[in-house]
């Protein structure tokens, strides 16, 4: 749909702006053997599993999928478990396709800059690429080559190779980033071209389901705000005595030490019965305590 369109090019746009930023303030290459590829692969490759990882945890889908269990009234009513099966792997391919935008553009961008494959490849480019002094050791070789990305401790006698050298390096880097961008392309594309052959919906009903279970999350959404003020409302009117909000109000409640104390402290989900939960201490307070204490009006003196 239109929304997750813009939802994942504005989240990849912050991503690239935040890569543009991560670069510029953070990233400064050791030049030092056995430093170069481990820091370039650390620039490339953590940030973007920080940002897979944070794709899945934004995502509702996914916390549904964790926390749903199949309620035991349906046992009978749904036997199919290979379609059960279906429906989870759909669902996990959904969330992984949004969760991977943010990382794949990560990947990308970090490749078309071309300044942590850099980093992370010089020293094991081919030996023919250094021309001055071929006659040094291995050893040797490969630490002035860690040092080509660091322009200031190249030797002048080395500039030219070093410039072909991050030459070539940046072409290298360049191809696998424009090469990774065609292939998730192509894979999007066709994986919308099998989702809609397979989908037993025409195009018109299916624009129809897409737009009833957006407004039904938003009315549900609106629902379980509203209904969760009213019956909150209420445990803080036995509290205190009055409904929040109201203009006319004749007394109020005193609550006692002890009732203070029982809804002051950590508050955890307590299980009352087979289908009910104490969502707060105040909760647990109201549903237990009666109404009673010091009340006070309000017109006059304390």
């Amino acid at each position: 749909g239109k929304e997750v369109v813009i939802a994942n090019a504005i989240i990849a746009i912050l991503t690239i702006g935040g890569q543009q930023l991560f670069s510029f303030f953070t990233f400064s290459c050791p030049c030092h053997v056995g430093q170069n590829l481990i820091y370039g692969l650390a620039f490339l490759g953590v940030p973007a599993l920080i940002l897979l990882v944070v794709g899945y945890a934004l995502n509702n889908q996914t916390w549904r999928l964790v926390t749903g269990r199949r309620s035991p009234f349906q046992k009978e009513t749904t036997p199919n478990r290979l379609l059960h099966c279906k429906l989870i792997c759909f669902v996990l391919c959904s969330i992984t396709g949004r969760a991977l935008v943010a990382p794949v553009t990560w990947l990308a961008v970090t490749l078309i800059n071309g300044s942590y494959y850099v980093c992370a490849m010089s020293e094991y480019v081919s030996v023919h690429y250094y021309g001055a002094h071929p006659n040094v050791t291995a050893s040797e070789r490969r630490r002035i080559l860690a040092a080509f990305p660091c322009s200031q401790l190249v030797p002048p006698d080395q500039t030219r190779a070093r410039d072909e050298v991050i030459l070539l390096l940046r072409y290298q880097s360049q191809v696998a980033g424009w090469l990774l961008i065609a292939v998730v392309v192509i894979t999007v594309f066709l994986s919308y071209c099998m989702a809609s052959c397979f989908s037993p919906l025409s195009f018109l009903h299916f624009r129809y389901w897409s737009s009833y279970v957006h407004n039904e999350q938003e009315l549900f959404d609106e629902a379980t705000d509203q209904h969760s003020r009213l019956y909150a409302m209420q445990h803080v009117r036995k509290f205190f005595g009055f409904v929040p909000g109201s203009e006319n109000v004749k007394e109020i409640r005193i609550p006692s030490l002890r009732e203070w104390q029982a809804i002051s402290g950590l508050a955890f989900l307590k299980r009352v019965d087979e289908e009910h939960y104490d969502y707060s201490l105040l909760h647990d307070w109201a549903l237990k305590e009666p109404v009673n204490g010091k009340y006070l009006k309000t017109d006059e003196d304390p």
